[in-house]
């Protein structure tokens, strides 16, 4: 935390990620460590009840020995933290690489990490040749991985074929429920942070929303007049809302989504170009009229766009949310708790948020269904991903029992079972 102000600067101006938003990644990051540094001191195991009175059961949990964490560049503070801090705690040692665009951050966050032992955690630094070594490598005995879906689907096929556990969240695209009944411009302003946040480069970034129809046309309006309101420009200025994307290649697909949903009938409200003629800048950007079939409903976008679809129902909203092969996370904005709970129950997605978008708390799990992973990070669950559970079974008394051969000495069945 004495660091943040240092770290922050760094991973602004290797990512581009606003500083106010780099700031508060650091605390988050410090958070986490926090978090696992209690938790593990009543994580060691659990006593569970013996077969006979007389005997003694232990579950024991043990590290699982060198875990290879390979994280992305848009949080690379914090995803590092969700993985090495958990995977520490647990008694494991630590292979980092973070991506090749955000080395220097982690670098930092290493070096101010020198108290633990000499070895226990170490950066590797590449690109995704590393990676591969590093699933491949005999030495590593687990894999927590923070990517895209089809990266994951090549990472978790390398641990299968060495039969060792992987933890991977994948991509998302995340749906945005916005009933009738609740404050418009403050859903508008919610849904464009989520949509917009780190530029839309986040895993759990929004990327289509239903609102029902009642709504609808003040809910575009409210969008419209917000996403033209944010300060774009330098993500050192402590007044930016929007910086740049992280690489061409980045700002290309989401003008490609963005281009095709155009052309195939959609109405673009605010935004959809480029900003500047520096930086891989690209102005939060509303469209309307969009349909299933288009990109930018389909596919993961990775940028600051909000698609609006005209609902008449929650259940038709949710049934259209359900329609992508993801499941990270679903927002929703309602003020009926019964809507609040058929949304709990009906959403498929690993987090869903209520009014309160994008709030990740350490304490419980994170992660997603379908294809957006497998396994979950933080809560207890993110602890005991990185440890075995070893089963003790112990009888203080050294006797022949019952049950052991020779067979047919006992009428009673009860002696020759366990």
């Amino acid at each position: 935390r004495g660091h943040a102000e240092e770290l922050a600067e760094v991973m602004t101006l290797e990512g581009g990620k606003p500083f106010v938003e780099n700031r508060d990644e650091v605390t988050w990051t410090a958070a986490c460590f926090d978090y696992y540094g209690e938790i593990a001191r009543d994580s060691v195991g659990y006593l569970p009840a013996p077969i006979e009175p007389q005997q003694l059961a232990l579950v024991v949990k043990e590290p699982v020995g060198t875990v290879a964490c390979i994280v992305p560049w848009n949080y690379p503070l914090l995803l590092a933290a969700w993985k090495v801090a958990p995977a520490l705690a647990a008694g494991n040692a630590v292979l980092l690489k973070p991506s090749e665009e955000t080395p220097l951050a982690t670098r930092r966050l290493a070096e101010l990490m020198h108290e633990l032992p000499d070895g226990l955690l170490q950066v590797v630094y590449g690109a995704g040749e590393v990676g591969s070594m590093l699933v491949g490598h005999p030495g590593v005995d687990m894999v927590a991985f923070t990517g895209s879906q089809e990266t994951g689907r090549k990472v978790g096929l390398a641990a299968a074929e060495r039969l060792i556990p992987a933890n991977l969240e994948l991509g998302g695209k995340d749906p945005f429920i916005i009933c009738d009944d609740v404050d418009i411009e403050v859903a508008a302003q919610g849904a464009v942070w989520a949509a917009c946040l780190n530029a839309g480069q986040v895993c759990t970034s929004s990327e289509r929303f239903y609102v029902m129809n009642q709504v609808a046309d003040d809910f575009v309006e409210a969008s419209r007049e917000f996403v033209e309101s944010l300060n774009i420009g330098d993500p050192m200025d402590r007044s930016t809302d929007i910086g740049p994307m992280i690489n061409a290649s980045g700002r290309e697909k989401v003008e490609r989504h963005v281009g095709e949903a155009v052309d195939d009938g959609a109405t673009l409200v605010a935004g959809g170009e480029r900003y500047g003629e520096r930086g891989f800048y690209y102005k939060p950007t509303v469209l309307t009229g969009v349909t299933p079939s288009m990109k930018v409903m389909r596919d993961e976008t990775f940028g600051p766009v909000v698609p609006v679809v005209e609902v008449g129902s929650l259940d038709e909203a949710i049934e259209q949310a359900n329609s992508v092969p993801y499941g990270l996370g679903a927002n929703v904005y309602t003020q009926d708790f019964e809507k609040m709970l058929k949304c709990m129950r009906e959403l498929r997605a690993g987090t869903v948020w209520i009014n309160d978008p994008l709030t990740d708390n350490d304490a419980a799990p994170f992660g997603g269904q379908k294809g957006s992973g497998i396994g979950r990070e933080l809560g207890r669950e993110g602890l005991e991903a990185f440890q075995e559970s070893k089963h003790v079974h112990i009888d203080p008394r050294v006797e022949k029992k019952e049950w052991w051969y020779p067979y047919g000495k006992s009428d009673d069945p009860g002696q020759r079972t366990m």
